[in-house]
């Protein structure tokens, strides 16, 4: 007999909801077949089989949520003794597997199923589609998001149903409902417990990024398209370095404030499914070139819904990029157990007293560091943007920091 348990896959990731299941009681599985779908704080899970054998029994219902080491099911492989190794119990936690089907050799489906990665599947059931009624466009004939919206476009115009959208909005007779569960529900209870955990304070200021701009249009005609977002990050890790508090963690249990020595930096991204923070880790020893490479790599996969557990663990310290969506200011929530978290607003061009008291236009940005009052002081926080903003504002100053 082999249980199936749900197994921790990524920090912080205690609970997951049971959205689907492959399989029913009395069903023949084969060893690695997908049976159960799970949704995280920060991605749909699939649970494969460890053994081949007959499922005998399912404890839980779709819908509910299960926590680290529940046994969700079992499997009668025909053997008296119950399997519960490491390996078996191993949770599918990224795309990994469902992307090997992608393999530009043949492939041939073994379990006569529809081929479709986890998240594919989720946008399906919100639709109300039967995913085994769409013909797959990609590889070995894998469905792909965009085959699920145009099998429901086309739905819609034959049948004129208004009443769904891949957003999960729906009406009834007390209105228009949106449903407040998985990646929703889990930002709602990660934020909730840090505002009744850390005491926020947020410090703003502005920074003149006219002197980047420039540097980054002379990089631009030599080849190099670096965004601003890639610059701004490199000189926030040679803040940290420099201002130790904001890459810490309070041990309120041993009284201590714990300064980290690795700095692995989230960045916040919105999706449709709600904001996801991927890392780029050991950001303090790559260049801004590869910093710049991995943000776009990772705000791609975080919008596909393809982030791994991997992409999102042990994040140090949070930055947030709002400038494209057009913010100005705001107060944002510190990613527990995290001690800081910067924010980038929009770019204005507007008239600035310089030093010989000429006015000249000039490209500012607001930028604002939240930031846990038990840890750290406004002196402190000030102190720190200070610094980014010399860096930013002298480029050549940030430039020689990586030498």
């Amino acid at each position: 007999m082999v249980q199936i348990k749900f197994t921790d896959i990524g920090e912080g990731m205690n609970e997951g909801e049971i959205i689907h299941y492959f399989v029913d009681v009395g069903d023949e599985v084969e060893v690695d077949q997908p049976l159960v779908e799970l949704q995280t704080d920060k991605m749909v899970a699939e649970i494969p089989a460890p053994s081949a054998g007959k499922i005998k029994s399912i404890y839980y219902a779709t819908g509910d949520i299960v926590t680290v080491g529940t046994v969700i099911m079992e499997i009668d492989t025909g053997k008296d003794a119950v399997i519960t190794t490491k390996a078996e119990q191993q949770v599918l936690v990224d795309e990994g597997a469902a992307s090997a089907l992608d393999s530009q050799n043949s492939f041939r489906n073994p379990y006569n199923r529809i081929l479709a990665a986890p998240y594919t599947r989720k946008i399906a059931r919100e639709l109300g589609i039967d995913i085994e009624q769409i013909k797959g466009s990609g590889p070995a004939g894998r469905v792909l998001e965009e085959d699920v919206y145009r099998f429901s476009n086309q739905s819609n115009a034959c049948n004129d149903n208004q009443g769904e959208s891949h957003t999960g909005i729906r009406e009834d007779a007390e209105g228009t409902t949106i449903p407040f569960k998985g990646i929703r529900k889990q930002i709602a209870t990660k934020v909730s417990h840090s505002l009744l955990t850390i005491p926020h304070v947020t410090h703003f200021d502005e920074v003149d990024v006219t002197n980047l701009n420039e540097l980054r249009k002379t990089l631009k005609l030599s080849g190099d398209s670096i965004s601003l977002a890639a610059f701004l990050v490199k000189a926030t890790v040679i803040c940290l370095k420099e201002h130790q508090l904001f890459n810490a963690r309070l041990d309120e249990e041993n009284e201590v404030i714990r300064l980290l020595t690795d700095y692995h930096m989230g960045i916040a991204t919105n999706t449709e499914a709600g904001l996801l923070v991927p890392v780029i880790y050991d950001v303090d020893q790559k260049s801004i070139r590869t910093i710049n490479k991995q943000m776009k790599e990772l705000t791609i996969k975080a919008r596909e819904g393809k982030l791994t557990a991997g992409d999102m663990k042990h994040g140090t310290f949070t930055v947030n990029n709002v400038g494209p969506l057009g913010g100005t200011g705001a107060t944002p929530i510190i990613n527990h157990p995290q001690t800081s978290i910067m924010t980038f607003y929009k770019t204005k061009r507007m008239p600035i007293v310089l030093d010989d008291d000429e006015i000249a236009i000039r490209s500012i940005m607001n930028i604002s560091v939240s930031f846990d009052h038990r840890v750290i002081d406004g002196a402190q926080s000030i102190a720190f943007t200070n610094r980014f903003i010399e860096l930013v504002e002298n480029p050549n100053k940030l430039l020689l920091e990586l030498i």
